[in-house]
Order: structure tokens, then C-alpha cells, then sequence
């Protein structure tokens, strides 16, 4: 099984190098995030082209989530019990899709942001992950599970290109990477952390003019699994090819092949 996770910013913007991608790398399932679309205006038609069910979750603004899959789709669900909304618990954002693909649970999703750490969209950001875990936990120990997408945190100061600019700042504090290892603690592994080839395999770079060519980024995007997944896993990269070029999203996706059939 071959699966990937990519924040695409925007589908509709980005649908031409979307399409081309999924030709060229075929993965079998894909998690997709901040799409900016509704349910309605997904391009599934132009996706199911190239063999791909679709399952989406937006409301047309900022956020969207989205699992597109080759080997069977099932189970689908939007949201997760006990997910907070912001500024209220009844303003949900569409930030989270689940589905049964071969056989296995996938979870795609789009941590809030954060924006700085005295801004209510922290504390937002912590609850959210707090949440997250507790409805992951029975679903780590139903069976094989793949929880992937745009967390919005760097896990440790090797991921981010100089720890030093970041002092102060969201997606580095000490409680934001504690949310981290709790989800891990539940059962589940950073997969690409093992499974990565090179230095510094960042997967997100700001717009701003050389911090892609310089290397200067993050890595904010995740794959999660659990361990008979994990230690199924026989390859992993950065597509960085697909941060290059004219109108590229800021992230790059994570590309991870399992030996488990799809």
C-alpha cells in the first residue's frame, strides 16, 4: 500500500499539479488538507478519473479536509466526537475526516494553526489535539489506524531550519509538542521520522523569496500509525518536486509505501 498526505492550500488552485500527481505517483490513498472548498465543490469527478473515491469535509473557507482512495472507501466520518469548535464548542471547523481504506483506518487532519501563543486560537489548538487523542484511543486499539496531515506543530528542534527564529512562536512551545507525544503514547509512531532519507526532511516552506531554495522550513506534516503499520513500512520521502515550479502549495506531500496489501 502506497499513502500520502499533502496540504494542498487550496484544491481548486492547485487541481492541475494535483491531478498530474496522483498519475504520476499513484498512491493509493491520499489525505489531503486546507482544500477551501465545500463538500460540493470538491473536484471528484475530475479525480475519480484516475480511479479515486472521495470523501470530503469543508465548508468553503480557510480549512477542508479530504481522503481520496483507490482500494475502497467505508466508514466515513466527519468530524470526531468531542471536537471543539472555535470561537464556541457548536462552531466546529472541517478539520478532520476518517474512512476504512484496504482495510485500514485513515484519519485526515488539519490542526488548527495556533497563531501565537497569548492568542485564543492557542488554546483552541491544545484543546483540539486533547481531544483528538482521547477519540483516537479506542479506534489505536480497534486495528490498524493512520492518522496524517498538516499538524502544525514540529515535534522536535531538529524539524524546524533554526530553532532560534521560532523562539516565542507557535508550533514549537513545550505544551504543543507535549500534545504530540501524547497521541504517540497511545500507540502510534511518527513514521516518516524513522523512514526519512536525507537532512532536515522539512514538508513546509514560507512563500517568502529563497526559503524554499535555502532549505528554511519545517517539518509540520505528519504520519502517524500504528506499530504493525509502522513497522511495515519499506520507504518514505518529501516529494519535494511538487513544491517546485510555478504556483506550488507551501507544503510538500510525504510519501510512505507499506508492505501491506491495499
Amino acid at each position: 500500500m502506497r499513502l500520502a498526505t499533502w496540504n494542498v492550500n487550496s484544491v481548486k488552485a492547485r487541481l492541475p499539479r494535483l491531478l498530474d500527481w496522483l498519475g504520476a505517483v499513484r498512491p493509493d490513498v491520499l489525505c489531503l488538507q486546507e482544500t477551501k472548498v465545500a463538500a460540493a465543490g470538491f473536484p471528484a469527478a475530475e479525480v475519480a478519473e484516475l480511479g479515486y473515491e472521495t470523501a470530503v469535509h469543508g465548508d468553503g473557507r480557510w480549512n477542508g479536509v479530504a481522503l481520496l482512495s483507490r482500494v475502497g472507501l467505508a466508514d466515513v466520518r466527519l468530524g470526531f466526537p468531542g471536537e471543539p469548535g472555535f470561537p464556541g464548542p457548536d462552531d466546529a471547523e472541517a478539520r478532520a475526516i476518517g474512512a476504512t481504506c484496504g482495510g485500514v483506518r485513515f484519519w485526515s487532519v488539519y490542526v488548527p494553526n495556533g497563531r501565537t501563543p497569548d492568542d485564543p486560537h492557542y488554546a483552541y489548538k491544545l484543546r483540539w489535539l486533547a481531544a483528538l487523542r482521547d477519540a483516537l484511543a479506542p479506534e489505536v486499539a480497534a486495528g490498524p489506524l493512520v492518522v496524517a496531515g498538516d499538524f502544525n506543530v514540529a515535534p522536535t528542534d531538529a524539524d524546524v531550519w533554526d530553532r532560534a527564529v521560532f523562539a516565542g512562536s507557535t508550533h514549537v512551545t513545550a505544551p504543543e509538542r507535549a500534545a504530540l507525544a501524547d497521541l504517540r503514547a497511545l500507540g502510534l509512531t511518527d513514521v516518516p521520522a524513522r523512514a526519512l532519507k536525507g537532512d532536515h526532511p522539512f514538508t513546509y516552506w514560507d512563500y517568502r523569496a529563497g526559503m524554499f531554495h535555502q532549505n528554511k522550513g519545517m517539518r509540520i506534516d505528519l504520519v502517524y500509525a500504528t506499530a504493525p503499520l509502522a513497522g511495515a513500512v519499506r520507504d518514505a520521502y518529501v516529494d519535494r518536486e511538487a513544491r517546485k515550479g510555478k504556483g506550488p502549495s507551501d507544503h510538500a506531500p510525504i510519501v510512505v509505501d507499506l508492505d501491506v496489501a491495499g
